[in-house]
C-alpha cells in the first residue's frame, strides 16, 4: 500500500537564507557521514532545465548506509540492501527527489518539497486531489524538540539545545515553546513523502521504517541548518557552489581511498577549515 505523508518543518530564517543553509548543511553532513566503507558518493552534479521545474541543479548520488539497517531488515536481506540510489532536481523553491534501492527493485520513495514564507499553515501546497488528500498524513516537525526512536538514534548526532541557543551573527534564538508563531523571519519546508514497497509480508513494515527514517533525517538536517547558522550566514551563492565542488572532490577521495578514513570530528574540522579559508580568500580579493 502506498504511504503518503507530508512533513512540515518550520525554520527561523527567510526563504533566501534557507537556500544557503540547506546547501551548506548537505555538504557538511555528507562529509561527516562518509568514510571508505559508508556514506555518500556524488556521481553527477550539473545544472538542468526542464518544462516541469524550470532551471535548477540536478544531482545523482549513491548512499551506502549498511550500519543503519535495523536488525529485522538484516534477517530478510543482506546489510548492503541499504545501498540507495538518489536522483534530485533542485529548482528552489521547488525540489523533487527520487530514491530507489537496487536490492528491492519494486521499491520507490519520492520526496516533493515546496518552500514557503509562512509558519506551516498552508494546507495544500502540493495541489493534491481529493483522493490523495484523504490518504495524506500531516506532521509538523519542531526543530527545538528531541526524538528518541531508533532512527533518531541511528541518524542523529547533534546536541544543540535550542532553548538556550543564540546566534552570535543574527541574534536569533533561543527557540522557546510556541516560537513558530512569534518568529520573524520564518519559512516552512513542506515535504511530501510518497513511499511504495509492494512486497508481501514485510512491505508495510519497510514503508513505515523508511517514513520514520526520513522524519529523523528531516529533524537532524534542519536542526543543523539552524545550529550552524553562524557558519553559513552571509555566504554568497558563488561561495556555496565553490565549496560544493570542493566537497564533492573530498567525497570521491574518501570513497576511492579507504586508507584516508577519518572520524566525524576530524572531518568536521577539515570541512570547517576549507570553508573558513575559502571565505577569507573571497573577502581579501
Amino acid at each position: 500500500m502506498v504511504q503518503i505523508k507530508e512533513f512540515r518543518i518550520v525554520m527561523p530564517m527567510s526563504l533566501e537564507e534557507y537556500q544557503t543553509a540547506q546547501m551548506y548543511m548537505v555538504m557538511k553532513m555528507q562529509q561527516q557521514s562518509t568514510n571508505g566503507a559508508e556514506g555518500v558518493e556524488v556521481l553527477e552534479n550539473r545544472p538542468f532545465q526542464a518544462d516541469a521545474f524550470g532551471k535548477g541543479q540536478y544531482t545523482s548520488k549513491v548512499y551506502r548506509l549498511q550500519s543503519k539497517a535495523p536488525a529485522w531488515l538484516t534477517t530478510i536481506a543482506p546489510k548492503d540492501a541499504l545501498v540507495m540510489q538518489e536522483e534530485a532536481w533542485n529548482a528552489y523553491p521547488r525540489c523533487k527527489t527520487v530514491i530507489k534501492c537496487p536490492y528491492f527493485t519494486k521499491f520507490c520513495l519520492t520526496i516533493e518539497t515546496v518552500h514557503r514564507a509562512d509558519n506551516g499553515t498552508s494546507e495544500n501546497v502540493h495541489f493534491l486531489n481529493e483522493e490523495q488528500l484523504a490518504a495524506r498524513q500531516v506532521e509538523t516537525i519542531d526543530i527545538a524538540s528531541a526524538a528518541t526512536d531508533y532512527w533518531s538514534y541511528a541518524i542523529g548526532s547533534n546536541t544543540f539545545d535550542f532553548s538556550k541557543f543564540k546566534s552570535a551573527k543574527t541574534g536569533r534564538g533561543p527557540l522557546l515553546d510556541g516560537w513558530q508563531d512569534n518568529c520573524n523571519p520564518v519559512m516552512t519546508a513542506y515535504k511530501l513523502v510518497t513511499v511504495d514497497a509492494p512486497y508481501w509480508g514485510f512491505g508495510y513494515r519497510l514503508e513505515q521504517a523508511l517514513l520514520a527514517g526520513e522524519r529523523a533525517l528531516f529533524m537532524e538536517s534542519h536542526r543543523n541548518c539552524f545550529g550552524w547558522i553562524d557558519e553559513w550566514f552571509g555566504m554568497t551563492m558563488q561561495q556555496i557552489r565553490e565549496l560544493e565542488q570542493q566537497g564533492d572532490c573530498l567525497l570521491k577521495e574518501k570513497i576511492s581511498k579507504p586508507i584516508l578514513l577519518t572520524n566525524a570530528e576530524d572531518c568536521d574540522q577539515r570541512f570547517s577549515h576549507n570553508s573558513e579559508r575559502h571565505v577569507q580568500q573571497v573577502v581579501h580579493t
